[in-house]
C-alpha cells in the first residue's frame, strides 16, 4: 500500500505536520495502557475476585488481540488507514470504560476480550500509519513513535496512581481519561498520512494466518518482546526473591526498567541512522543479553536493577524495526504487519506463563539464562530485518 500522494518528503509539508500526529496516536494508545494497569487493584476490590480469577480475566486482553488484529488489514484496505485508524483508536479509548463497569468476573473477561481487540487492531494500523511515515521521510522514526507509546502510559500511569491514592472511583476515573483521550487521539489520527490499496490489488480476507514474509521478521521480534514480557512481569518478584529486595526496591526496579525501554525508543532511532538497523539489532542483542546474565549472576539488588535496565536498553528498538521491517518488504503493508504483531503478541502471551512453568520446575535465575538465548538468537538473526537495498556495514556520519 502506498500514501495517499507521492510527492518527496522534503516537498510536502504534511510529513513533519504528520510526524508529531502519529506519535501522538502512539501516546494515546500507550495511555490507554497505562491507565487501565493502575487501577486493577480497584477492580479486584470492587468485584471481589480471587488472584485466580483475575489471572484468566486478564488472558482476555491478549486473546481478544489474536483474534481481532488479522481483521485490521481488511478494514485499511476496504476505508483507507486514516478513516480506520479513527474509527479503532476511537474504539480503545471508549472500551477503557469497560473493564469497570463490569458486575462480575464473566463480564469482565468478556469486556476486556472486547478491550483487547479493539488495543490489538489499533495497534496494527498506527504501526501501518508509522512505516508509511518512516519511507515518506526516507529515515528511521519507528523506534521513537514506540518510545511515545512509552511515554504516554508512563504518564497515564501517573495520573491513575494520583487517581488511587486519591481514592477515585475508577468509574469516573477511566470516563475522563476516555473522553481525554478520545478528543485527543481522534484529532492526532486526522493528521496521519493516509494509507490506500493499489489499483487492482484483492481485498484481504477476513481472517489468514501471518503471510509467510512475516514469519522470520516475526520471530526477531518474538524473541525481544519475549525478553520485554519476562523482565517486566517477573523483575520485581526476582529482586525481593533472589536479590534479597525490599518491596519498595523491587517494584522501582520496574520503574527503572520501563525507563529504560521508554528512553532508549526515543533515541533509539540516532544509533539506527547511524550504524544501520542490522548493527542495531546485533547490538541490542548483545546489550540485552549481558543484561540477562547479569540478572542471573546477581545475589543482592543494585546488579539485578542494572541488568534489568540493560535489558530494557537492548530490547527497545527490535520491536519497532520488526514492524519497518515488516513493512518494508510487503505489497499489503498492514497484512504483513498484522502477521508480525500476532507472533509477538504471542510471545507477550507466552512470556509470563512459561517463565513460572521453568521456575516452578527449576528457578527463576535458569529462567532468565533461558531468556539470554533468546536475546542471543538477535545477534545471529539480525540480517532478517535489512531494509531492501541497504548495504551490510553502512556508513557512519
Amino acid at each position: 500500500m502506498k500514501a495517499s500522494t507521492d510527492r518527496p518528503a522534503r516537498q510536502r509539508p504534511d510529513v513533519r505536520a504528520a510526524r508529531v500526529r502519529t506519535a501522538t496516536v502512539f501516546a494515546v494508545h500507550g495511555a490507554v495502557a497505562g491507565s487501565f494497569a493502575t487501577r486493577i487493584p480497584w477492580i479486584v476490590d470492587h468485584l471481589r475476585i480471587s488472584d485466580g480469577s483475575l489471572g484468566v480475566a486478564l488472558l482476555a486482553p491478549a486473546l481478544g488481540s489474536l483474534l481481532a488484529m488479522p481483521l485490521a488489514s481488511r478494514l485499511v484496505h476496504r476505508f483507507g488507514g486514516r478513516a480506520a485508524l479513527r474509527t479503532l483508536l476511537g474504539a480503545w479509548c471508549l472500551a477503557l470504560l469497560l473493564p469497570s463497569l463490569a458486575p462480575d468476573v464473566v463480564l469482565l473477561f468478556a469486556g476486556l476480550l472486547v478491550f483487547g481487540a479493539a488495543a490489538g487492531m489499533a495497534d496494527v494500523v498506527m504501526n501501518a500509519a508509522g512505516v508509511e511515515l518512516e519511507q515518506a521521510l526516507g529515515r528511521s522514526v519507528m523506534a521513537s513513535m514506540h518510545g511515545m507509546w512509552g511515554v504516554g502510559g508512563l504518564v497515564a500511569s501517573g495520573a491513575g496512581s494520583l487517581a488511587a491514592a486519591a481514592g477515585v472511583d475508577a468509574r469516573v476515573h477511566f470516563a475522563a481519561a476516555a473522553a481525554v483521550l478520545l478528543c485527543v487521539g481522534l484529532y492526532a489520527a486526522q493528521g496521519v498520512l493516509d494509507i490506500r490499496p493499489r489499483p487492482g490489488q484483492q481485498e484481504p480476507p477476513r481472517f489468514t494466518l501471518p503471510p509467510r514474509s512475516a514469519l522470520a521478521i516475526g520471530a526477531v521480534g518474538f524473541c525481544a518482546v519475549f525478553a520485554e514480557g519476562a523482565s517486566g512481569n517477573w523483575s520485581a518478584l526476582y529482586l525481593t526473591s533472589v536479590a534479597h529486595a525490599s518491596d519498595g526496591v523491587a517494584a522501582g526496579s520496574y520503574t527503572g526498567f520501563a525507563c529504560a525501554l521508554a528512553l532508549s525508543r526515543l533515541l533509539g532511532d540516532h544509533a539506527v541512522r547511524r550504524i544501520g538497523v542490522v548493527n542495531a539489532v546485533r547490538l541490542s542483542g548483545a546489550v540485552a543479553t549481558i543484561g540477562l546474565l547479569l540478572v542471573v549472576v546477581a545475589r543482592t539488588p543494585a546488579p539485578a536493577i542494572c541488568g534489568f535496565a540493560l535489558v530494557g536498553i537492548g530490547v527497545a528498538v527490535v520491536l519497532p524495526l520488526s514492524f519497518a521491517a515488516a513493512g518494508a518488504k510487503a505489497v499489503d503493508t498492514s497484512r504483513t504487519i498484522a502477521g508480525v504483531a500476532t507472533l509477538t503478541y504471542t510471545s507477550n502471551l507466552l512470556a509470563p506463563a512459561v517463565m513460572g512453568f521453568v521456575s516452578d520446575a527449576t528457578s527463576l535465575p535458569v529462567s532468565f539464562a533461558l531468556v539470554a538465548l533468546l536475546t542471543l538468537s538477535l545477534v545471529a538473526t539480525a540480517a532478517v530485518l535489512r531494509p531492501p537495498g541497504t548495504p551490510e556495514k553502512p556508513a557512519t556520519t
